[in-house]
């Protein structure tokens, strides 16, 4: 037997059979943009990172 899937919103906590469609369908387009957001928290890390090893290759270039 599994468990229904619960759903916290403003510390209130709903199981998945109480809500409507047009709620679900909310839930999940927040879903998505939650692993959107991450991914491209994640990208620009990656950014960051890769333009700060250019600068210091730059750094280097320009004082060797």
């Amino acid at each position: 037997m599994t468990e229904e899937k619960k759903v916290i919103i403003d510390d209130v906590e709903y199981l998945e059979s109480e809500l409507n469609d047009d709620a679900k369908i909310c839930i999940n387009h927040l879903n998505r943009m939650d692993s959107k957001l991450n991914a491209a928290k994640l990208n620009l890390i990656e950014l960051q990172r890769g333009r700060d090893a250019f600068f210091a290759d730059l750094k280097a270039q320009l004082e060797g």
